[in-house]
C-alpha cells in the first residue's frame, strides 16, 4: 500500500524544465475579425552557443478579436526537459494554460505548453508590442514549423 501512495506521489511530480533560450517573433500587419484572427510571425530561436535556428510560427485566437494592427513583436523563454534541443526540436502545436496547469507542469503563469509529446513551455519574456489598435480575449493557440 505505502508503495502504490509513493509511485502515485512520484507520478505528479512536476517535470523538471530547465530555460534553453529565448524564442522571438516578428510580424506585419493583421486585421482581427469577431471570431478570431490567425498571425503569421517570423521566429528565431536563439541558444546560448548554438546557431539560431529559425521558424514559423501561426497564432490563431478564437473568440473576440477587432482591430488592425501594422507589427507585432513576442518573446518567450524557452523551457524544455533538455539543456540543448536540436533544430527544429521546438516544432509543433502550442495551447495557453493556466496558472494551475502551469504549476502543475513546473513553471509560471501564462504559459504556451506544446511541442514535442507537450514537453515544451514558453513563458513570455514581455507584454506583446503591437502598433495599431486592437480589442482582443479567447483562447490562443500557436503552431510553431522549421523555417528557414
Amino acid at each position: 500500500m505505502l508503495a502504490a501512495l509513493v509511485s502515485t506521489a512520484q507520478a505528479q511530480q512536476p517535470v523538471q524544465k530547465v530555460q534553453v533560450g529565448v524564442l522571438e517573433c516578428k510580424g506585419g500587419p493583421s486585421i482581427g475579425f469577431i471570431v478570431g484572427a490567425v498571425t503569421n510571425l517570423a521566429c528565431v530561436l536563439r541558444i546560448n552557443g548554438l546557431p539560431e535556428d529559425y521558424y514559423v510560427a501561426t497564432i490563431q485566437k478564437v473568440g473576440l478579436d477587432i482591430g488592425i494592427t501594422e507589427s507585432t513583436a513576442l518573446a518567450w523563454s524557452v523551457f524544455a526537459p533538455i539543456a540543448q534541443p536540436g533544430r527544429g526540436d521546438i516544432a509543433g502545436t502550442y495551447v495557453g494554460v493556466d496558472a494551475m496547469a502551469a504549476a502543475v507542469v513546473g513553471v509560471g503563469g501564462n504559459v504556451l505548453l506544446g511541442g514535442s509529446n507537450n514537453s515544451i513551455a514558453l513563458q513570455p519574456l514581455s507584454v506583446q508590442a503591437e502598433t495599431g489598435l486592437i480589442v482582443a480575449a479567447g483562447l490562443e493557440s500557436m503552431t510553431l514549423q522549421p523555417g528557414r
